[in-house]
């Protein structure tokens, strides 16, 4: 999938692609600011909050530096029958803002389409798992005291300015779940300056950063940050130790009372399991690489949340994959391969050029794609749907890929 954001990011930081996550800070600027509108506005992102029922810690608001107590900004709306739903009070959410505050709202790409699409345009770039988290902040507002984030990070700042500090890791990549802890901050300066409208950065894991508009009066920043969860080698063991249960020695009890002091035979025949095991491992290893990892994760990735297709609302007109990740085609014996979403799906040779049409991740408009590629076309795409590796591009949809996708049938 070809994204205007991804074409951005890439120019304004100097890539030619997503090697360089993780591997050190960068910054850059977006040469198109007419993009940053379309990604998502102050308006549109309260007008998100304020017509679904959020809840704490997904959306979040600080004064001060300080969290503040969800009551602060959220109320229960109660209907004529009593029921109760937790909603953001604007009202109250709006007097903090113009008091000076930062609002919070994690995985945005839930909730707006233009972030879905952003987010799912990154993960078929990088091929890692993808979040959009949006920070807005009013006056003279603080945000986050200096931490460190366990995955790499793109910030984009969408509106307004903000000073920046980033410092270097205190701690070679650390981890959410890790063998020590991480609470010393780096004295490495990397950056201190002020992220205007269109500026780009990249924090690898593990940098010490933090952001403010302290002293800088009346405004507002609004930025995205895309956070990128790779893979490490701990992923790759706990996901080889899921297929040690197909061999019949790691499904054995441990002997754990063959290593008494005065038993010499025990002791040998808990040092022969012992051996025995090691021996399993290594040849468990050698049999499945980190290479097989991946292919494995992206194929088995569930696909995300999206409308079904039901014909009893009309025709399937417009269809666009919704896989987290590129699915991966092949040819054999002429036949076609399809795998994504935990599933394996064979077609004809002659489906493939409309398959590669409905799987490019663009949208795909079926009565124009036929007369490229076939009426057949519009069977597969009713195939994918009902498969869920393709979903109806309904108009919401479609508001995502708007002037940041163009459409597969160009």
């Amino acid at each position: 999938m070809e994204h205007r954001l991804i074409r951005e990011v890439e120019e304004a930081l100097g890539w030619s692609g997503p090697e360089p996550l993780g591997e050190q800070f960068a910054r850059g600027r977006i040469a198109h600011p007419d993009v940053l509108e379309r990604l998502l506005t102050a308006n549109r992102l309260l007008d998100m909050v304020m017509r679904r029922s959020l809840t704490n810690p997904q959306f979040r608001c600080f004064r001060g530096g300080e969290e503040l107590h969800p009551r602060a900004y959220f109320s229960q709306d109660v209907n004529r029958r009593g029921q109760s739903i937790r909603m953001v009070n604007m009202r109250r959410l709006g007097h903090l803002l113009a008091g000076g505050a930062t609002l919070v709202l994690d995985q945005a790409n839930v909730f707006d389409p233009t972030m879905e699409v952003a987010c799912r345009a990154m993960q078929w770039w990088s091929r890692e798992r993808v979040q959009v988290n949006v920070y807005l902040t009013t006056n003279d507002a603080s945000g986050f005291d200096l931490h460190w984030d366990d995955h790499d990070v793109l910030v984009i700042q969408l509106a307004g300015e903000k000073e920046w500090e980033v410092s270097g890791a205190s701690r070679p990549v650390p981890m959410f779940r890790d063998a020590a802890r991480n609470d010393e901050p780096s004295q490495e300066s990397i950056w201190a300056g002020t992220m205007t409208t269109g500026d780009v950065m990249h924090i690898p894991r593990g940098y010490w950063h933090q952001a403010t508009r302290n002293g800088r009066g009346t405004g507002q920043s609004m930025h995205m940050t895309l956070g990128f969860e790779k893979r490490t080698g701990v992923n790759w063991l706990t996901w080889l130790a899921d297929w040690s249960r197909e061999v019949e020695v790691f499904r054995r009890d441990l002997d754990r009372w063959s290593g008494r002091p005065t038993d010499q035979h025990a002791q040998h025949a808990q040092h022969a399991q012992q051996q025995e095991l090691a021996e399993a491992a290594r040849t468990l290893i050698d049999s499945r690489t980190p290479a097989d990892f991946f292919a494995a994760r992206e194929q088995a990735a569930a696909p995300g949340r999206h409308v079904p297709f039901l014909d009893i609302f009309g025709p399937l007109q417009a269809a666009v994959c919704i896989t987290e990740f590129p699915p991966q085609i092949t040819e054999h014996d002429e036949r076609v391969n399809v795998l994504a979403g935990g599933k394996k799906l064979t077609f004809t040779a002659k489906a493939l050029p409309a398959l590669r049409l409905l799987l490019s991740g663009h949208p795909v408009h079926l009565a124009h794609a036929a007369t490229a590629v076939g009426a057949e076309v519009e069977e597969l795409a009713i195939i994918l749907t009902d498969e869920e590796l393709c979903a109806p591009l309904t108009p919401e949809l479609s508001s995502g890929y708007t002037d940041l996708v163009t459409n597969a049938a160009c």
